[in-house]
């Protein structure tokens, strides 16, 4: 799935869902670095578990993170996925 983002540096997240669980985690734009250590860290993780885990983080003065864009994104997706 792709996401495009709001209210971060990156613009985009793309994720894959296979038996519940995230997999390819990948972030266009945004710290490079830390972003693919987001991914690294939420790679087969359950989706509910991550969204449990990154929903609400937030970037200095922002509403928002790229964590916290990745649980909306998930969110987005469970709600098309159980529609």
């Amino acid at each position: 799935m792709k996401y495009i983002t709001s209210g971060t540096c990156s613009k985009e997240i793309d994720f894959e869902v296979v038996g519940g669980k995230l997999h390819n985690v990948r972030y266009l734009g945004g710290c490079n670095g830390n972003l693919k250590g987001i991914g690294a860290l939420v790679e087969g993780m359950e989706v509910n578990e991550a969204i449990s885990r990154l929903k609400g983080i937030k970037c200095g003065m922002k509403n928002t993170s790229c964590p916290d864009q990745l649980a909306i994104a998930l969110e987005k997706y469970l709600a098309t996925a159980n529609a």
